[in-house]
């Protein structure tokens, strides 16, 4: 529906509509950053999330912290690259995963009523949960 607001009064408050995004997570070639505002000095800064090695950017718009995002890595990688070490890679596949032994009990029993091992079982429950949570 189309409003003309030229027919409201100014001190009407009209609804408000937010939009759902997650504008301070980037991901590029499997690494993920996130962006902060500096409010102060009017930047946008970031650092890579997923590995112990610092990669920091910033840029004054989304696009420029964006495409300082994709240079640093770059030049993290080709680093590495240059040194002869592997740089560190994102994540390893392997998720330690501690609980109550109630819990551990009640996803014993969940994993083998669906047929399967607790591992297979989480990683469905776990990888489904984690995509409804990203893409909502």
């Amino acid at each position: 529906m189309q409003h003309n607001f030229t027919d409201y009064p100014k001190s009407v408050i009209l609804p408000f509509r937010r939009l759902r995004t997650d504008p301070t997570m980037l991901t590029y070639k499997n690494y993920t950053a996130q962006i902060e505002v500096d409010t102060e000095n009017g930047i946008l800064f970031g650092r890579v999330l997923d590995i112990k090695d610092v990669i920091t950017f910033q840029g004054k718009t989304v696009e420029e912290a964006r495409q300082a995002f994709y240079d640093s890595l770059d030049d993290y990688l080709e680093f590495c690259e240059e040194l002869g070490e592997k740089p560190e890679k994102p994540f390893s596949g392997k998720l330690p995963f501690r609980t109550t032994p109630e819990y551990h009990r009640q996803i014993f029993i969940a994993a083998k009523k669906a047929g399967k091992s607790i591992n297979a079982w989480m990683e469905e429950v776990l990888a489904d949960a984690a995509t409804r949570a990203i893409h909502t």
